[in-house]
């Protein structure tokens, strides 16, 4: 897996989803420290979770609902729970991200 994360995040158990991450664990969140070939598109899906993210390294395109954003490094965005959305990677990109559990 590419990406610049030091070698104690790249020792951690990698994530078992549709991109590559490496999965920290937490009490009600997991974190996600993921990595992105340039190309590379998601298409529209849901999670059950309530999501931050920050780009560390390149761009990501995100798409929630109707509305497409541009996000660069440093940039942080939000994705409600069961909002349908769909993410691209027109170059390499890094990022981490927050999935929080929701009371229901």
């Amino acid at each position: 897996m590419a990406g610049k994360y030091p070698g104690r995040i790249k020792a951690l158990p990698l994530y078992d989803g549709r991109f590559d991450a490496y999965k920290l664990e937490a009490d009600g969140a997991d974190v996600l420290f993921a990595s992105y070939p340039a190309g590379t598109s998601i298409p529209p899906h849901t999670h059950d979770t309530d999501n931050y993210g920050v780009i560390t390294r390149g761009e990501l395109i995100l798409t929630v609902g109707s509305e497409t954003r541009r996000y660069a490094a440093g940039d942080w965005y939000h994705v409600p729970a069961d909002a349908v959305h769909s993410a691209e990677f027109e170059q390499e990109t890094d990022e981490i991200e927050f999935w929080f559990a929701v009371q229901r």
